[in-house]
């Protein structure tokens, strides 16, 4: 049985789940699908083609699924699509896609979190487990990648990509790509070693994170550019999931990694 306040306008062409709460004055579009466990606080707006999973909680002045603040589009049939136990905190925006990307949808993996004023902007892919803290803001076609953390205020250009684990310090300016597994901030933006704390939050082996940090000093710190220092790596470490996520991501960049700080970041991994 869902709760839904007489004080909520809700489409009858929208599809709900059961054990719904929606709030006072939250308004719900047609053509919107939200399904089992939700909560729609009180004032928050879901407009058209919102497709949302399972248990999220979309809080008060929230808006997901507004057109997008993007010149190119035409007035076109796009998405957001929500995955499972994703928490929207208030006033954060997420905008619908555009045909002009040729993907048309602006995703959120399950169990994100996304706090309050962040925009997520048309066409972006924030993936599972990601953490995006207060008034940060992605630009179209951003790619946020598993378990990424964007720290408060910071703001990534259009088409930047953030790699699986990295970190990111809060007020950054993201305007080159971020690789994976890595800790990014300074003015201007760089390299500043590995996410230690979060790799061993989250179960990586002190090999494995010995092996990632051995393979960005290689990359980074012995006089190589990036292609060479790539090429060193691919030569001179044994293939694993890792040492190939990272070396992929860099060849696959169209905007070019973030270089390293000047003074060599150090600390002992146990």
């Amino acid at each position: 049985m869902n709760n839904i306040s007489p004080l909520a306008t809700v489409s009858p062409a929208a599809k709900l789940g059961d054990n719904i709460e929606i709030g006072p004055y939250a308004f719900i579009d047609a053509d919107v699908e939200i399904g089992d466990g939700c909560r729609i606080l009180p004032h928050a707006v879901i407009f058209q083609y919102v497709r949302m999973g399972r248990n999220c909680t979309v809080f008060p002045g929230a808006v997901v699924g507004a057109i997008p603040q993007d010149l190119k589009y035409d007035g076109e049939v796009s998405y957001v699509e929500i995955g499972d136990n994703v928490t929207i905190r208030e006033c954060a925006t997420i905008n619908r896609g555009t045909k002009a990307s040729g993907k048309g949808v602006t995703k959120v993996g399950d169990d994100s979190l996304i706090m309050s004023y962040v925009h997520i902007a048309h066409d972006c892919n924030v993936g599972k487990h990601c953490i995006l803290v207060s008034y940060v803001g992605i630009a179209g076609e951003t790619d946020v990648e598993d378990w990424a953390i964007l720290g408060g205020g910071a703001k990534a250009h259009q088409f930047s990509r953030i790699g699986a684990h990295a970190m990111i310090g809060g007020a950054s300016k993201i305007n080159k790509d971020i690789p994976p597994f890595v800790l990014a901030g300074r003015d201007p933006i760089c390299y500043c070693g590995i996410n230690l704390v979060g790799l061993k939050r989250r179960g990586f082996e002190s090999s494995v994170i010995r092996e990632i940090k051995d393979i960005y000093d290689t990359i980074y710190f012995q006089g190589y550019n990036i292609t060479d220092g790539c090429s060193k790596v691919e030569a001179g470490f044994p293939q694993t999931p890792e040492r190939d996520q990272i070396l992929s991501f860099i060849k696959n960049s169209r905007r070019g990694i973030i270089r390293a700080n000047d003074i060599k970041e150090r600390g002992d991994i146990e």
